[in-house]
């Protein structure tokens, strides 16, 4: 899985070992990845760090073909990674339009082909893209990232619908606000506001994801496919 090294990926390759899958993920650092994967795993040997910028198409392509001659193919796809360079329209600039659909979309787009040719063979595989509640409905001061994880959620249906003869399901999860370092820092009104649009009146835990995700790559979803599935206690409906 891409992007796992804090935060939700994190919580989410936790999730994945625990129901006894072997893991990958990646990150730009090395050392970072690797001590993620070591905090992961412990005496296990079941989750290995390596570093992938998966805005770089032909590394992503090199680091996969590697990772199947190692381990024998990738089963499963977790498309977490992604970056924000918030601001309004007006004063948003290329670049920072550009770093966020190359890292957020292309990335998720650069990883699935890796993979789909062996799963192809294989007759079997799963793809979860980790996209947002604001891809379905918007925010303001995120242009780039809501037309990414927009575009990933379009992204999905269509690999859904392409390969879906062959054993394949493509599915996104879609969280809402999630407890978080960043939502921990909010002070006691803007809590109060984000809180007042959420039905269950709390926000998720890294946790909640993690469960849908395991859920999608489950063999008890074999017959879902192309949906999104909201994570968000009923802010989105």
């Amino acid at each position: 899985m891409t992007g796992g090294t804090r935060g939700i990926g994190n919580a989410i390759a936790k999730r994945l070992l625990a129901d006894g899958f072997r893991v990958v993920i990646t990150g730009r650092d090395a050392a970072g990845a690797e001590k993620s994967a070591a905090g992961l795993s412990a005496d296990t040997g079941r989750c290995r760090g390596i570093a992938l910028d998966v805005a770089q198409f032909d590394r992503v392509q090199e680091a996969v073909k590697e990772l199947g001659r190692e381990t024998g193919g990738i089963d499963i796809l977790v498309n977490n990674a992604g970056i924000t360079r918030d601001d309004v329209l007006l004063r948003m600039k290329e670049e920072d339009w550009d770093a966020v659909l190359s890292t957020n979309l292309k990335g998720a787009f650069a990883c699935a082909k890796a993979v789909i040719r062996d799963m192809v063979k294989k007759r079997w595989g799963r793809i979860v893209n980790v996209a947002s509640i604001v891809g379905a409905m918007g925010n303001a001061g995120q242009a780039n990232y809501v037309a990414a994880k927009a575009g990933m959620i379009g992204l999905t249906k269509t690999l859904a619908r392409e390969y879906a003869t062959r054993g394949i399901t493509a599915n996104a999860v879609a969280p809402g606000f999630i407890e978080t370092d960043m939502t921990a820092a909010l002070d006691e009104a803007a809590r109060g506001r984000l809180l007042a649009q959420i039905p269950m009146e709390r926000f998720g835990t890294m946790d909640d994801v993690a469960a849908a995700v395991a859920y999608l790559v489950s063999d008890e979803a074999a017959y879902v496919t192309g949906q999104v599935l909201h994570v968000n206690g009923g802010m989105l409906m």
